[in-house]
């Protein structure tokens, strides 16, 4: 039986809230829709850290990032950490790359065997927290609210001028290994960075939209000074003080949203649509997720960094062979789930045993409705900039718990306050609740020791990156190989043009036989003497 294949779509920065099968707006999300309808989609899928590169690195190895070692935006993720790429590439996959993953660090690979375009986003350690700036905010990747002011339409931008790469190298890779005869399964990553802010778009996809219909946000403006206390800090963090943002400027950056969560949906569609020309669609698992979600003005606050709902629940819709169609799963499940899921899916009833302790779990059985004794329990943490210590969250049987050292801590019960308004800690009738998450906390965090481990990282790199700025500077970014010497037509190694093109046809045609073989005993006229035989007769 032919092993399966694995496709993950992967957005940046889009959270769940927004999805018509999350019960968000109407939004045009065709090929979205369609898979959801032909497979599972996770109503309660988390990122395990609200942030770009602490989210991928949890998300590929299984492990919280805080475990990895990768705490903020430029915290290298280590070479000797196991991904879910090096698991599939040992099990006998070919394993591919196309697009954002925001690996910090020189290694820029991590499993994948090929990587078929550059990253998006800086990989040295520029944009380092340090908790030791306490006076000022302190916002190494200079976010601010301009990408609100400044939404709107363009032609073209760099995002997009990015994802069609991605979307182009995808589609290409797929069709290449369709042609080639390599014989092993695949595991094809395509990570767009859209919708993540500037909210930018095309009039193609603004005008899926009425303007004036655009939902706004459910949780209304709080002045920064009513918020709690990581949220305050957090606002001064991207400058949100300003810009005086209007209600039109919020309609505005919705639309944008909107429209390029559309645009990532078309992108969707084009993998998709390979994946049936190559006639692999009953053969492969589609994977469709996001690195964490964006606040989009609820609360007076946007982008992600923050414990809440918007800025953590993410998409997960799955289809492929076996999967329920048209399920919905409702219990708690994270991006470290995905490791274990693979190797279970891809296991051939031979179980994977990683090599390290992971702290995801298999949704295996889930997909396939099998029964599951899985909790509802999610771990999240945040440990870069807008916090001075690690902020640890808890979800558990529809609680969330939050608890960051210098902050007062909170509690939700998303069972009958799905929009966070109630914090709960503090209060007697909840105390026994708090107080069992709280203790269930520290056992799962060695909090003291984590928080060591950060500081001493966070003066490391910074004294690191000062140091290479002197002088001349090596980058780190990856760098995709091309060697025109093997594309297309070349003398040297491919003598017939016809057969060589041959090769590159979908689906494969075998070479024909000959009606009349030519027999090499047989000497042919020389072009002389047809020349001379020519000029006679006339």
């Amino acid at each position: 039986m032919q092993r399966p294949n694995i496709l993950v779509i992967q957005a940046d920065q889009l959270t769940a809230n927004v999805l018509p099968m999350y019960g968000g707006p109407d939004l045009v999300t065709p090929h979205l829709n369609r898979l959801a309808e032909r497979g599972v989609t996770f109503l309660n899928a988390y990122c395990n850290n609200p942030v770009c590169a602490p989210s991928r690195a949890a998300m590929l190895t299984g492990q919280l990032s805080s475990k990895v070692g990768c705490y903020d935006n430029a915290a290298d993720f280590p070479s000797s950490s196991l991904t879910l790429a090096h698991y599939l590439r040992h099990a006998g996959y070919r394993t591919c790359l196309s697009g954002k993953m925001h690996f910090a660090g020189a290694e820029q690979l991590h499993g994948f065997e090929e990587r078929v375009t550059t990253d998006i986003y800086p990989s040295d350690f520029g944009w380092t927290a340090d908790w030791s700036q306490k006076h000022q905010p302190y916002s190494p990747s200079r976010m601010s609210l301009r990408s609100i002011v400044e939404a709107g339409l363009c032609e073209r931008n760099l995002q997009i001028d990015y994802d069609e790469e991605v979307a182009y190298r995808a589609e290409q890779w797929l069709y290449d290994q369709a042609r080639e005869d390599d014989g092993r399964p695949f595991l094809m990553w395509a990570s767009f960075t859209h919708p993540h802010n500037p909210f930018v778009t095309t009039k193609k996809y603004w005008d899926l939209y009425d303007h004036q219909r655009i939902r706004m946000p459910k949780v209304p403006f709080i002045p920064i000074a009513q918020r709690d206390a990581w949220s305050q800090r957090y606002a001064y963090t991207i400058r949100a003080d300003e810009h005086d943002i209007s209600e039109e400027q919020v309609r505005v950056a919705r639309h944008a949203y909107f429209a390029m969560t559309s645009y990532f949906d078309s992108q969707v569609g084009r993998l998709l649509d390979v994946i049936d020309r190559i006639q692999a669609t009953e053969n492969t698992f589609v994977f469709v997720i996001s690195d964490h979600g964006e606040m989009l003005g609820e609360r007076g606050s946007w982008f992600k960094f923050q414990p809440f709902e918007w800025s953590v629940r993410v998409p997960m819709i799955v289809a492929g062979p076996g999967i329920q169609k048209g399920h919905t799963e409702e219990r708690g499940v994270s991006l470290i789930d995905l490791l274990p899921t693979f190797n279970d899916l891809v296991s051939e009833g031979n179980p994977i045993t990683p090599v390290d302790p992971i702290d995801g779990l298999s949704l295996a059985n889930m997909l396939h409705a099998t029964e599951d004794a899985r909790g509802d329990d999610v771990m999240m943490e945040f440990l870069g900039e807008g916090v001075y210590s690690p902020a640890c969250i808890l979800r558990k049987d529809g609680f969330k718990y939050v608890y960051c050292r210098n902050d007062p801590p909170m509690l939700f019960d998303l069972n009958t306050d799905p929009d966070e308004l109630v914090n709960l800690a503090g209060r007697v009738e909840h105390s026994e609740t708090q107080s069992s998450l709280h203790h269930e906390l520290l056992h799962r965090w060695d909090y003291d020791e984590l928080e060591q481990r950060i500081l001493q990282s966070q003066r490391r790199r910074l004294f690191a990156q000062e140091s290479l700025l002197q002088g001349r500077w090596t980058a780190w970014d990856y760098q995709p190989p091309e060697d025109s010497s093997r594309r297309y037509v070349r003398g040297a190694v491919d003598p017939n043009t016809t057969a060589t093109k041959a090769k590159k046809r979908l689906p494969f045609v075998p070479a024909k036989a000959p009606d009349h073989p030519r027999d090499p005993s047989v000497k042919l006229p020389s072009f002389t003497a047809l020349t001379d035989e020519k000029s006679s007769l006339s």
